[in-house]
């Protein structure tokens, strides 16, 4: 049987992606409209957290056609992503929103990263990619990732020894980018349909599409993973949500 790696969480993930029924906003009267915008500031307003330590929140208005908008919160507890599900569909808002896609992942760190740290100082020394602030930056790309499991190319039937060295090769690739892309991973075993999240944040979309498709050459993506839908959108304030929908 091939060892496992550890790794350690952080903070709960939720990518809640929602899609506007422009027809029905359309036929909305005017105070239900203006009822739908004052509980969309009360919402935003609700999910900003009241400390960093409390979580991170951000909106995004997503390109093209597989969602209009995203919801992206990392909080410390799975109840309060819920309760803010509940929140956004219970609203005046949630009667004009569909949900195309959700994911609910951990932020989780492998335990290659904690070498030389004791359990004690893990939580401490690693606490900002744990519990990580949304980079204050315009452009967000999210997919889900898979190892894959097939015939010669099964990515758990590997070595401790040959995951270690190939993930090393990937980091590399990545390190390349780390001045324009910003990344955080989620795991999802048994929380989503995918084994991880891959969330970037950058200034221009490009670094996305340059670092994805470098990427593709390196052996631990090439032969071992399969991704899901792409989803990019940039930075949304609420007043411009506002606007949007006015």
């Amino acid at each position: 049987m091939s060892e496992a790696i550890e790794t350690i969480e952080g903070w709960y993930a939720l990518h809640d992606f929602r899609r506007i029924d422009w027809t029905r906003w359309r036929g909305l009267s005017e105070t239900e409209r203006q009822a739908a915008l004052d509980a969309m500031h009360s919402i935003v307003s609700a999910y900003q957290p009241s400390s960093p330590d409390a979580g991170s929140f951000g909106l995004y208005s997503i390109l093209g056609h597989k969602a209009d908008l995203l919801f992206c919160h990392f909080r410390p507890d799975p109840k309060t992503l819920g309760e803010f599900e509940t929140m956004l569909d219970k609203s005046p808002l949630g009667l004009v929103l569909t949900r195309p896609y959700s994911y609910f992942s951990v932020v989780e760190l492998s335990k290659y990263l904690a070498r030389g740290i004791s359990e004690d100082q893990i939580h401490t020394t690693l606490k900002r990619r744990l519990e990580p602030a949304i980079p204050d930056r315009p452009y967000v790309c999210f997919y889900p990732m898979n190892k894959r499991r097939q015939g010669s190319d099964n990515w758990y039937m590997t070595t401790r020894e040959e995951r270690r060295e190939l993930m090393k090769n990937h980091g590399i690739i990545g390190h390349k980018y780390h001045e324009d892309v910003i990344q955080i991973i989620t795991g999802s075993q048994g929380l989503d349909d995918w084994e991880w999240g891959v969330t970037l944040f950058a200034n221009d979309p490009l670094p996305f599409k340059k670092l994805i498709y470098e990427m593709r050459f390196d052996e631990a993506s090439a032969r071992f993973a399969d991704f899901g839908p792409f989803y990019v959108g940039s930075r949304l304030a609420v007043q411009d949500l506002a606007q949007l929908l006015s």
